[in-house]
């Protein structure tokens, strides 16, 4: 059922880029492990090199998986809004064209999760 406000809504975002001191938030999702079950939001700088999110950051966050150790990067399949996109390891997250609160997910072709549970 459609929902009208009286009013409308009159409020400053918490989330705004403003807010995070130089960092920005991007969101991140390994589709068919749904162990983790929301994309992970992370606070990046810009400047950082997508490479050292992948070398560093997203072994932090995925790397208890057993999958995570079995990824082969170079048949990664990157997804930016839903769109297939290829990101320079060597730019930044910037120059990338990754913005705050942009969503990112990561397919890893032949891996499908704890036994092929998609988990």
């Amino acid at each position: 059922m459609p929902v009208k406000a009286l009013k409308p809504y009159e409020f400053a975002p918490q989330d705004r880029l403003e807010n995070f001191h130089g960092k920005q938030l991007l969101n991140i999702g390994w589709d068919e492990h749904l162990m983790f079950t929301a994309p992970h939001t992370l606070p990046v700088a810009p400047g950082m090199p997508f490479g050292v999110l992948v070398a560093d950051v997203l072994p932090r966050v995925y790397g208890y998986h057993p999958d995570f150790a079995r990824i082969d990067w170079s048949t990664v399949q990157w997804l930016k809004s839903g769109q297939p996109w290829t990101p320079d390891p060597d730019k930044s997250l910037a120059e990338n064209g990754l913005r705050h609160k942009d969503v990112l997910r990561l397919r890893t072709p032949g891996l499908r999760g704890l036994q092929g549970s998609c988990n």
